[in-house]
């Protein structure tokens, strides 16, 4: 599969929509919406960061398995994702270090029972989006979900700051799968066309590059 990666606010779903209808592939979401957990966690991190972890990691591995039926399927959020944010939870104190290490022993275990003869458990190639703080908050904005604004709750300037901090060393220290990083400030393929053209056409490089398309 192919998997998206980056900030909250990237532009992923967007991405993923543009790529898979560009490849003629299927599109899998992240449950942001329809996820009941996600305001709590919003209300209460320290006491719904961890249910919210386990959450996510049950609805990936299934994202994961059910993109088997063709590799160029694209997933608009990465598994390996979870575990850098759910570091930063526990190094701001919204969740315990002792969650932390479970979590990351979880995620290992559940690893390595996805059936491997059958597909790789690692996606054919990582695109992860970088965008700057001040987009990132812009969207964040636009999008308009009350639990995720600044306004209503001010201490998650310091969490989104951090988040996006975290990305550059992420994905540079990210060795489970080829990848490719996107500049979302240059390329602004939410908005623009030609720029979402620009975007697909270097996916379509990178893919020929991996004998993939």
């Amino acid at each position: 599969m192919i998997a998206l990666a980056g900030t909250i606010g990237a532009g992923k779903t967007s991405l993923t929509q543009l790529l898979a209808n560009h490849l003629n592939s299927q599109a899998f979401y992240e449950s942001v919406d329809d996820n009941k957990i996600l305001p709590l966690f919003y209300e209460n991190p320290k006491k719904y960061g961890f249910l919210l972890q386990i959450y996510f990691l049950n609805k990936r591995l299934d994202e994961i398995k059910a993109s088997y039926s063709n590799d160029l399927n694209v997933l608009d959020r990465s598994i390996f994702e979870d575990e850098l944010l759910f570091k930063l939870n526990a190094d701001m104190g919204r969740a315990t270090e002792t969650e932390s290490d479970i979590y990351s022993s979880l995620l290992s275990n559940m690893m390595e029972e996805l059936p491997d003869q059958v597909h790789q458990k690692a996606p054919n190639l990582l695109i992860t989006i970088k965008v700057s703080f001040e987009t990132m908050l812009h969207r964040i904005e636009k999008r308009g979900r009350a639990y995720e604004q600044i306004a209503n709750d001010p201490s998650l300037y310091s969490y989104y700051k951090n988040l996006n901090d975290r990305y550059d060393a992420w994905y540079e220290n990210y060795d489970e799968s080829p990848k490719m990083l996107i500049d979302g400030d240059k390329y602004n393929f939410v908005e623009n066309p030609t720029a979402a053209t620009e975007v697909l056409g270097m996916i379509d490089r990178k893919l020929a590059e991996l004998n993939l398309k």
